[in-house]
């Protein structure tokens, strides 16, 4: 199975600029803004005294006048409400073009506990192990990065367990590692330059400024690469049928010989 990365690109594209796209960016920047402010209240609130005056004379970014524990749990229900999002946005962006003007209930209702269970640990095996890979020279962890890119699809689209997934996602990627270690190093350089340009907007003391604009430019960015991956995943997976069809009737034709 060879992958055609440009036009994975170009489709994925097409694929996000749809009422399908459109509301899945409107959901990862409410979620993404959410979580924002329960990290930044969770933090300025579990400050020292002195510390938190010097936050709030400052600009301590996107939070809320509350206790920390609220910011705690606005975090915990971003994360949470987040990976079901996830398994919707696979689901909903994994769908042939022609369907994407519709959000029909099945995307975040068909077995989806079991699925954001799934994806949840999942993406905990991957995170531990990437992080890992990273830090042994970091070439290892972009090559588990790109074996590990469809684990979501696999999860959300198949109903595939937790190592099920996994193993799926391996083998959809063998083939075609290099080209999808270019999509994660691609990912990378972004998230860098973003976040330095955040930094800098923390630096001049324009930290709310900094959250907005960083979250939005995060949001739009992350859709177009799960766009990708998504019409990734359908090539991959349509050439997988194809061939396992041609085999099937290569073998009927042979046991009629």
């Amino acid at each position: 199975m060879a992958l055609q990365l440009g036009r994975a690109i170009s489709d994925g594209i097409g694929r996000v600029l749809s009422t399908t796209g459109a509301a899945l960016f409107a959901g990862l920047l409410a979620i993404q803004l959410v979580t924002q402010v329960g990290i930044n209240t969770a933090i300025v609130g579990f400050l020292p005294p002195e510390a938190a005056s010097a936050a709030a004379t400052g600009s301590p970014g996107l939070s809320l006048p509350l206790p920390p524990g609220v910011g705690v749990a606005l975090t915990l229900v971003g994360i949470i409400v987040s990976t079901v999002y996830f398994v919707v946005l696979a689901r909903a962006l994994s769908r042939p073009r022609r369907e994407l003007s519709t959000l029909p209930s099945t995307l975040y209702t068909r077995r989806i506990v079991r699925a954001t269970l799934a994806t949840f640990l999942a993406g905990l095996v991957v995170s531990v192990a990437v992080s890992i890979g990273l830090v042994l020279l970091v070439l290892p962890g972009i090559f588990l990065a790109a074996s590990f890119f469809f684990f979501i699809f696999a999860a959300g689209v198949e109903d595939r367990g937790t190592l099920g997934s996994l193993r799926r996602s391996w083998g959809l990627a063998r083939g075609n590692r290099l080209k999808l270690s270019l999509l994660v190093v691609a990912v990378g350089v972004v998230s860098g330059i973003v976040s330095t340009v955040g930094t800098l907007l923390d630096f001049a003391g324009l930290s709310s400024l900094s959250d907005v604009a960083v979250t939005v430019v995060n949001s739009g960015f992350f859709i177009v690469v799960y766009g990708t991956l998504a019409a990734a995943y359908r090539q991959l997976r349509d050439e997988e049928s194809a061939a396992a069809a041609g085999s099937a009737s290569g073998t009927d034709e042979t046991a009629k010989l």
